[in-house]
């Protein structure tokens, strides 16, 4: 199971669109030595679904290559199409990533309950690998297709430990709840920073975040209690989106690469995100 502290890693972008290997890489050790538990790439904060399969996996290689061990990271895997989802899959454990997280099948919004539970069900037979540790990923305001609660316990009890558990990136605290009381033997994440203390005690996991890119110490200190949550409230009306949280990386490392998107999105104000990460800097201690 992911537990503890995993950064929802960013993903440098070269000016032809490609993934940036050498930041990439740079960043993953960056926040390790930070303090992170470990990384999950290419998901929403590193704008995964933008990214082909093959680009995903060349630059998963290439963080493997340099020295980061495959026990740290999980990848995004999920796909619109589920036997796209179970390649990735299979290949990333063939890099021996054991760790994925999953979207259920994105773009039929309205899909049936039934139905997200059959294609989850798809993946993991598809895959056939009783390694494969799967967190379902919960972000319907972003994917317009949820992981209903009473699919996770069932997959869960037909599944037993391949389905690890959930990462409810909704900001609903009610959401996280419905989950632990599903599937009260499973991993439940969040994803929204100012939830963390608050869900650890109601026996949460940790958390899959984007503002560990930014302030992991702060972060961090969510997990000691309830001291840093105004800090941390403070910190996320600063940066209220992907290409803000890129733009203020690049603004706090000094590294302009960050500020490039993928399209549909686009760079956020410099002026304004370098008042940000002025914030944040200090937000961080």
């Amino acid at each position: 199971m992911i537990s503890g502290l995993w950064a929802a890693s960013a993903t440098p972008v070269q000016a032809d669109g490609s993934v940036d290997h050498a930041a990439f890489a740079n960043h993953a050790h960056r926040l390790l030595v930070r303090g992170c538990d470990g990384l999950v790439l290419f998901g929403t904060s590193g704008e995964g679904p933008s990214f082909s399969i093959a680009q995903r996996l060349a630059a998963v290689e290439f963080v493997l290559r340099s020295g980061v061990a495959a026990e740290q990271l999980a990848v995004g895997t999920g796909c619109p199409a589920v036997v796209d989802t179970i390649a990735m899959t299979r290949a990333c454990l063939a890099l021996g990533i054991t760790r994925a997280m999953i979207l259920p099948p994105f773009y039929f919004a309205g899909a049936p309950d039934a139905g997200i539970e059959d294609a989850f069900a798809e993946v993991i037979d598809g895959v056939a690998d009783q390694r494969l540790s799967a967190c379902l990923y919960h972000i319907p305001q972003v994917s317009g297709v949820g992981v209903p609660a009473a699919v996770l316990g069932r997959l869960r009890a037909r599944y037993g430990a391949v389905v690890a558990g959930v990462k409810d990136s909704t900001g609903d605290f009610d959401s996280f709840l419905a989950f632990r009381r599903e599937a009260p033997d499973a991993a439940v994440l969040v994803g929204a920073e100012v939830l963390i203390a608050r869900a650890l005690a109601q026996g949460g996991a940790g958390t899959i975040c984007g503002m560990a890119n930014l302030v992991p110490g702060l972060v961090r200190r969510m997990f000691d209690g309830t001291e840093a949550q105004r800090d941390m409230e403070a910190a996320c009306t600063q940066v209220t989106n992907i290409p803000m949280m890129k733009a203020v990386l690049a603004a706090m490392e000094d590294e302009p690469i960050w500020r490039r998107m993928r399209p549909p999105l686009r760079s956020a104000d410099e002026t304004e995100a370098k008042r940000a990460a002025s914030v944040l800097a200090r937000l961080e201690g």
